[in-house]
């Protein structure tokens, strides 16, 4: 039947009155539509530890909460990094410190350019060496100038809890903590979980390399460290490199500028949803590849 030019009018009336007050269909913009895209920083490392330079989409296998996320893009990322050295230099270190010198500037000069760097010493008490700078010569500096305190243990829980509380001040889409520690006494009053919740709510890696035994201890303050060091590392997209002999540090060190340098950027879909998931998991669909991944910082809900 057909309608009349009364009823017409009154139909066009109520659907301008609905699209004013918000009840007509919602129309997304672009940025709606980018707030439920979620990006991660992933290295992608094969057997031996090195990077693999052919990642696909179809290697990259994400799980918010045990829900699967479809991968949205995937590029080599180039975005700057805040690094943190954190350096043993307690009495434990004294037949390392020449060694670890070497390796560690190594290190800075491959890192150096297009991130920021700092350097923190762990003796006694974390103690800011070099601030966060590109400058190669004030970080060459910095760690050629490290020597052994006699008498002195590490803190490096009060150091790690320190430095990420800095970075999450910071605005570098990536943060990592890279500590170098050898076996001996740990003086931090830190408890684990302390430690790795502040990691996670700045989005900062931890990557430990550990010069020693480290055997399993019930005392306190090296129990606190010994779950830092595996539990952290895992849990911040990290990592924990186990050396017996300081003699290892320059390869060591050398494979994790590798792995840092080549990171990839993962774009990947989240449904909309007010209550962010409270576990995110990363893994490899390829045989033989090892993912490990943090959120992008500074994106809401992350």
């Amino acid at each position: 039947m057909p309608t009349s030019p009364s009823r017409r009018f009154l139909l066009t009336v109520i659907l301008a009155g609905a699209a004013a007050s918000g009840l007509a269909r919602p129309v997304f913009t672009q940025a709606q539509a980018d707030s439920r895209e979620r990006t991660l920083f992933l290295s992608a490392v094969d057997k031996s530890g090195e990077p693999i330079d052919d990642l696909r989409i179809s290697d990259v296998i994400v799980r918010e909460d045990g829900a699967r996320r479809e991968i949205l893009r995937l590029s080599r990322a180039i975005e700057p990094i805040d690094i943190a050295l954190l350096l043993d230099n307690s009495a434990a270190a004294e037949a390392a410190v020449v060694p670890m010198r070497s390796a560690l500037r190594a290190f800075v000069t491959a890192m150096a350019e297009g991130n920021q760097i700092a350097v923190i010493s762990l003796a006694d008490r974390p103690t800011v060496v070099v601030e966060y700078t590109s400058d190669l010569k004030q970080l060459e500096d910095g760690v050629g100038g490290l020597f052994a305190m006699s008498g002195s243990g590490m803190t490096l829980l009060d150091a790690v809890t320190e430095t990420v509380s800095g970075l999450a001040r910071r605005n570098a889409p990536r943060a990592m903590v890279v500590s170098v520690i050898n076996d001996g006494p740990e003086y931090s009053t830190r408890q684990y979980r302390q430690v790795i919740d502040a990691m996670k709510t700045a989005h900062a890696q931890l990557h430990a390399v550990t010069v020693g035994t480290f055997s399993v201890s019930n005392q306190g303050e090296a129990r606190e460290r010994a779950f830092v060091l595996d539990l952290g590392t895992k849990e911040s997209g990290g990592q924990r490199m186990t050396l017996l002999s300081p003699m290892g540090l320059d390869k060591a060190l050398g494979k994790l500028a590798r792995e840092l340098s080549t990171q990839y950027k993962v774009v990947y879909g989240r449904p909309q949803s007010l209550v962010p998931p409270d576990k995110l998991e990363i893994e490899s669909g390829r045989r033989g590849v090892t993912l490990r991944g943090t959120p992008m910082r500074g994106q809401a809900g992350a």
